[in-house]
């Protein structure tokens, strides 16, 4: 029996009394999707009156997004949802991938003893979103409207107006602000009149739930010209409750209208899964279609219009960037949209967090592209460098790196204006660094938490090593960057001996996060790292910037870049990505001779017996 989640359907209500002639609404967001409703989480929690507008009836049907990263569970709990969510999910740490039938990488994702959550989890979409309207239905701040699509916008200096068609005509709400999260195809944008830019990669995939009580794992698995879909790429992911999700990539010469019929889709997965001889049965419960962007807005504030999520950027689904980065947009937003509506700061906090998510949206497009350049290659060169490392990647295994998938991680914001400089030479978690979530020992009792569950949904001062005075002046410090930065709350954490909130007296935290020992960490809500200085008193000049949403000295790119040590793999990404676009760029007619000339000149460079070797790899 199929235990496939179907949403709830929502009967819309009129909200013509929501716009009293006297005052705009304080919030509206455009689009019930992970991003707008966690937006309306955050708001909400900090005392702000929201509402939103979602054109649907229902959350989203199909798993659609399935992998939530660490990161992203983190950010759920912190918005208050994070214990239903742990409650569905299935946790997994790596995958496989094979050319044809052999294998040529497994992959395990960063995990250690002392992380608070496992690397990545699967939950459809769906689910996910269902936990979130739940919680936003039952919170006396939030009013959800149903079957609510954007027809107009116009705007002024103190707020805007939406023309909305609902179930009972055509309506007006005035809004303070607006957060246009209704997702890539956003009607929002459109309305603004702005449009995304970038590429576009080649290489249609067609997606597919299906119900399977198969005991393969709960890992990513990949298959490169499969010998059941023979040039087709196929990955697999295992759901909660046997339901499993997967993704073809389907020929140039396919006609996608004709591979999106039910009958194809049932015959290429019954290939695959006989071509793993199974004879479990399986029924085919949703299906969709996926071709990989990486394109953006140039600002995500528009006025008072704010984009988040695939409303502002697209990214290639490989990696599983897309619903992470938007729950990353989603916090940043909350509490410096906040500080602007409470009055705690100035609005050019909001061109912050513009530079910083579009800066995020480099850093994940800067590796899904490298992925999708793997798993989707758009052109010659990259198709033929792509089968080349696969074919070597059986005999030689230190080509397998090339095929990993790049998962998701936590994006920083060190070029972001809020964050301070760091004396040259820092080591460890540098400003604009993620704090990652670690399990902690609590000298009160000796019991374990972590430092999320300690710091909670405001800022936090991590301090390592003070003295007795010490803490209480940054106690007192503390209480006036709350005041400062209401509605945030402000937690001091000490890491050092037996009278600190935290044991570390043989400093193993301090030497993780590269503390030095009178040093404070100033953690903003969102998990990232504002700066690290060592006077509390500093704190006074912390709340300043940060309300003017500055920091005391900008970085630039300049400023900021590290000189990369290269290293084995770093040289063999070079070569693979210089050479697919040397064989891009070069006469068709010259390309065999083009890499003999270059087998030529590097064979010159390399010892008999290593030229040999080399030659004996590459040979079919």
């Amino acid at each position: 029996m199929s235990t496939y989640f179907h949403p709830k359907k929502y009967a819309p209500e009129d909200f013509a009394s929501l716009a009293p002639s006297a005052d705009a609404l304080p919030v509206v967001i455009v689009g019930a999707g992970p991003v707008g409703m966690g937006v309306a989480m955050g708001l909400a929690q900090r005392g702000i009156a929201v509402t939103i507008l979602e054109a649907a009836d229902q959350v989203s049907f199909g798993s659609r997004a399935i992998c939530v990263s660490r990161h992203s569970l983190e950010v759920a709990e912190r918005l208050g949802f994070g214990a239903e969510l742990d409650d569905i999910v299935l946790p997994w740490v790596g995958g496989r991938s094979y050319y044809r039938d052999q294998e040529v990488l497994q992959f395990r994702m960063a995990s250690a003893e002392h992380d608070a959550r496992g690397p990545m989890v699967n939950v459809s979409q769906s689910e996910f979103e269902q936990i979130m309207t739940d919680k936003l239905l039952a919170h006396p701040l939030v009013n959800f409207h149903w079957s609510s699509s954007i027809a107009g916008i116009s705007g002024g200096d103190d707020e805007v107006t939406l023309t909305v068609d609902t179930a009972f005509g055509t309506r007006e709400l005035r809004a303070a602000w607006v957060v246009a999260a209704d997702g890539g195809r956003s009607k929002m944008r459109e309305l603004s009149g702005i449009r995304l830019q970038g590429n576009s990669y080649e290489g249609n995939y067609v997606i597919a739930d299906i119900h399977w009580e198969s005991e393969l794992p709960a890992e990513r698995l990949v298959w490169f010209d499969a010998p059941s879909n023979p040039g087709s790429t196929i990955i697999m992911h295992r759901q909660p409750r046997d339901i499993w999700r997967i993704d073809y990539q389907l020929d140039a010469s396919d006609d996608p209208e004709a591979e999106t019929q039910e009958d194809r889709i049932r015959d290429r997965i019954t290939r695959h899964l006989e071509w793993l001889e199974s004879d479990i049965p399986w029924t085919l419960e949703w299906f969709g279609f996926y071709r990989a962007h990486a394109l953006a807005l140039e600002d995500f504030t528009h006025g008072r219009v704010l984009f988040a999520g695939d409303a502002a950027h697209l990214v290639p689904i490989f990696g599983v960037r897309g619903l992470n980065s938007g729950m990353e947009d989603a916090e940043t937003l909350v509490w410096q949209l906040a500080a602007v509506i409470n009055g705690a700061a100035d609005t050019g906090i909001l061109d912050a967090y513009s530079k910083e998510r579009r800066s995020a949206w480099q850093q994940n497009v800067d590796n899904a592209g490298k992925s999708t350049l793997i798993m989707s290659p758009g052109s010659h060169g990259y198709r033929t460098t792509r089968d080349a490392v696969l074919e070597l990647a059986t005999k030689r295994s230190e080509f397998a790196h090339l095929i990993n998938p790049r998962q998701s991680s936590a994006t920083h914001a060190r070029l972001s204006p809020l964050t301070w400089p760091t004396a040259a030479g820092t080591e460890g978690v540098l400003p604009g660094d993620p704090l990652e979530d670690r399990v902690v020992q609590v000298s009160a009792d000796g019991s374990k938490t972590s430092l999320n569950s300690l710091r909670g949904t405001g800022f936090g001062l991590l301090a390592f090593g003070l003295s007795a005075e010490l803490v209480s002046e940054l106690d007192t410090q503390a209480e006036i960057l709350a005041q400062a930065l209401a509605p945030e709350t402000v937690r001091v954490i000490t890491a050092g001996t037996n009278d600190s909130t935290i044991r570390d007296a043989e400093g193993t935290l301090a030497s993780a996060l590269g503390a030095r020992v009178g040093e404070i960490f100033v953690i903003r809500p969102d998990g990232l790292t504002l700066c690290r200085i060592s006077d509390p008193t500093q704190l006074n000049d912390v709340a300043k910037h940060l309300t003017a949403g500055t920091a005391p000295t900008h970085f630039d790119t300049a400023q900021s870049a590290t000189t990369a040590v290269i290293d084995d793999e770093g040289r063999r990404e070079h070569v693979w990505l210089t050479l697919s676009n040397a064989l891009d760029q070069a006469d068709p007619s010259d390309r065999e001779a083009m890499l003999v000339r270059l087998a030529l000149i590097l064979g010159s460079q390399a010892t008999s017996t290593s030229f040999d070797a080399a030659l004996k790899s590459a040979t079919r």
